[in-house]
């Protein structure tokens, strides 16, 4: 049994919402959602005492810029977190457990390169850490292949090894680009069919152009709890049931033995432990979508159907009419567009969308009698986590 089922909520969030470019600093991104979450909780910046921070490829904008734009008096408890979002949560989640603090501030930014005025500092380090280090890594060994070009060689292996087709790729696309069309919130809204997938720019084989995460400007934040004192407060608490994060042996690209030699399999062994709940009882189903192949291998992963057979999965459970996946005709698979068409924010946006399905406040795309939501953020090698949330 975890000790940390059922103890802590989220409280508040809040956006920034997601553009491709909104013309203004990270900075006021996160200022933005983090006002947002606090009111959205119905509390003041007095009752923050703990700041989680965390953005695209680096910590973000740090604890103490924020601390001070916002005026907390009494931060006890602070640290920066790595993307995907559970190092965030896992952060605000210990502090909350062990005393540190009794009210954190959760928050994440994107923020896309480019040029401007308010990015030009970020060739110097200062923004996106992408822009001092590349793609985000150091290349410390010659044969090393990280992002696209590691998830690229995978997802041919994949096709190859289990005999699939870009197909089944294309499903998650489409699936995502459908829930996408009722999210005002999501930056690619535009209908997206199978042909026009496979038509699409190749980015590297056998990944094109709808297979990778949309980069965007943009921020979300959480206010976290205990759930002693989340039940005083006006909103509904969303109670953080179990969580998990998972590395396996040689968590690299290029050293991964197989598929069953992942942080997925990990993450998912130690998140079903941890749960009363698995994924047969979700409500609502957000497996990550950073690249079209991990969404596939977590739906395996997570027992939903067998190595290689994701890509039948989601064309067995397809709604025809609506041109999406509802398993069962029910259940949806990241009704907000995922990281493939709401925006790129490595799991942000899916905790936000499941906290605001199991508030009932998902409009337009609400699931009915939402009670519980499983998340699975991260990728393949080395970050992969879970997450499962419950109504109160």
């Amino acid at each position: 049994m975890s000790a940390a089922k059922d103890r802590t909520a989220i409280v508040g969030v809040g956006r920034s919402p997601y553009a491709r470019d909104r013309g203004t600093s990270e900075t006021a991104l996160v200022l933005e959602a983090a006002t947002a979450a606090i009111r959205d909780a119905g509390l003041t910046a007095a009752d923050i005492d703990g700041v989680v921070a965390g953005g695209l490829h680096t910590g973000g904008i740090d604890p103490s810029v924020v601390v001070s734009a916002l005026g907390l008096s009494g931060t006890t408890f602070w640290t920066t977190a790595r993307p995907p979002i559970m190092n965030h949560l896992h952060a605000a989640v210990g502090a909350l457990l062990n005393g540190a603090a009794t009210t954190v501030l959760v928050y994440h930014s994107a923020y896309r390169l480019g040029r401007g005025p308010f990015r030009e500092r970020a060739a110097f380090g200062v923004g996106d850490g992408r822009a001092t280090l590349g793609e985000g890594h150091t290349e410390t060994e010659p044969w090393g292949m990280f992002g696209p070009t590691g998830y690229a060689a995978w997802a041919m292996r994949y096709l190859d090894a289990f005999g699939r087709t870009r197909e089944d790729l294309g499903r998650v696309a489409l699936n995502q680009r459908a829930n996408a069309g009722r999210n005002p919130d999501a930056v690619m809204r535009d209908p997206l069919t199978m042909e026009q997938y496979l038509d699409g720019r190749m980015v590297r084989e056998p990944l094109c152009l709808f297979d990778m995460d949309v980069p965007v400007d943009g921020a979300d934040a959480f206010v976290l709890t205990t759930v002693a004192r989340a039940r005083d407060l006006p909103g509904r608490p969303v109670l953080v049931h179990a969580l998990s994060m998972g590395m396996a042996r040689h968590p690299e690209e290029h050293l991964t033995a197989g598929f069953d030699d992942t942080g997925q399999a990990v993450a998912a062994a130690a998140l079903r432990a941890r749960s009363d709940l698995w994924v047969d009882e979700a409500d609502v189903l957000f497996p990550y979508d950073g690249f079209s192949i991990i969404t596939l291998r977590w739906l395996e992963t997570l027992g939903l159907c067998d190595d290689g057979e994701a890509g039948d999965f989601l064309a067995d459970h397809w709604d025809a009419e609506q041109g999406r996946v509802l398993i069962k005709g029910r259940v949806p698979i990241n009704p907000h567009g995922g990281s493939l068409s709401e925006g790129g924010t490595q799991g942000a946006g899916h905790v936000h969308e499941a906290v605001l399905q199991l508030r009932g406040t998902a409009t337009g795309r609400q699931v009915d009698d939402a009670r519980s939501a499983l998340l699975t953020p991260g990728g393949l090698f080395f970050n992969a986590q879970g997450l499962v949330l419950r109504t109160d």
